[in-house]
């Protein structure tokens, strides 16, 4: 039991440092697209350079071409679906609501609107054994501690309810803390099926920068080619954090489960947030207490689901 609870702390930990990532991710991805003035288009860039660096990483490497084929043959088998591959679409939707109101929201309002859904979601797919640790029921510690995630959320959050104008925008990031939980899920059963974290990072990119691409099709052929791009190298490394955000969850999820993995993830982007939101402020933008007090309750969120069942 000791050892069972280090390693499920071991994966919360690690997706923590992930989450911090994420944050950072978050608000690189939303200046690029403040810039382009196109979020579709910022997120296409983060997802296709993370796929570039990963395809070199993969293809160039004997056991990165072995797990390919041993996830091609998964897939012939029947061990895993089709379907099951494809969860890096989330992640495209959610790093394009990055781009597309990161700069109205801030980098913390973002990361707390994606938290209840994320926590919601992550209890449900963990309770129907939709990844490769075995079902969690719905213990009084994980579910105190997803509940308290959501109070925390709604403490974080609470200073913008009287702007209606900005805070309808939270819609879109809580959608995609839906399908994050999901995504967790089905990452961690194409590890499985791969034994490679790089190839399920690969698939990941790779489904994420194809939704993209179509999406941006249309979006151009709408709007137009931007007329303007950062010319900062910095603006450009979201898809490098973007690789270590996944690859850190992909490894995590079958010790600690679905929820862990969530609110380990959720707690390292708000530590982040605020970090970020410390360090260089968003234009317009400032740090609430409230934002401070939420990422604290969310940490012990963190330690309450953690908590072994009695």
């Amino acid at each position: 039991m000791a050892e069972q609870s280090s390693v499920r702390l071991a994966g919360t930990f690690l997706v923590f440092v992930g989450g911090v990532f994420l944050a950072v991710q978050g608000r690189l991805n939303g200046e690029l697209g403040h810039v382009f003035r196109d979020g579709f288009l910022a997120a296409l860039v983060s997802f296709g350079g993370g796929l570039a660096l990963l395809l070199l990483a993969v293809l160039t490497s004997a056991s990165g071409r072995a797990g390919v084929a041993r996830l091609r043959s998964a897939l012939r088998r029947g061990d895993i679906r089709w379907w099951q591959c494809v969860g890096g679409a989330c992640g495209a939707f959610f790093v394009s609501t990055q781009g597309l109101t990161i700069a109205s929201l801030g980098v913390a309002a973002f990361t707390v609107s994606v938290v209840a859904a994320q926590v919601v979601s992550s209890l449900l797919v963990d309770r129907a054994g939709l990844g490769p640790a075995r079902p969690q029921p719905f213990t009084w510690p994980r579910v105190a501690g997803a509940g308290l995630a959501v109070v925390a959320v709604g403490v974080a959050v609470s200073d913008e309810f009287g702007q209606p104008s900005s805070l309808w925008l939270a819609l879109l990031p809580a959608v995609a803390g839906i399908g994050l939980g999901w995504q967790q899920a089905v990452n961690g059963l194409v590890r499985e099926a791969a034994r490679s974290i790089r190839v399920t990072t690969l698939v990941n990119f790779a489904t994420g920068t194809a939704v993209l691409l179509a999406v941006c099709a249309v979006d151009v052929a709408t709007r137009g080619l931007p007329s303007a791009a950062p010319s900062s190298p910095w603006f450009y490394l979201g898809g490098v954090l973007g690789i270590v955000t996944i690859g850190t969850a992909v490894v995590a999820v079958r010790w600690s489960g679905v929820l862990l993995v969530g609110l380990g993830q959720v707690a390292g982007q708000l530590v982040g947030a605020v970090a970020v939101d410390l360090i260089a402020p968003a234009a317009g933008e400032r740090l609430a207490a409230v934002t401070v007090v939420g990422t604290v309750l969310t940490l012990v969120a963190v330690a309450v689901a953690a908590l072994p069942d009695r």
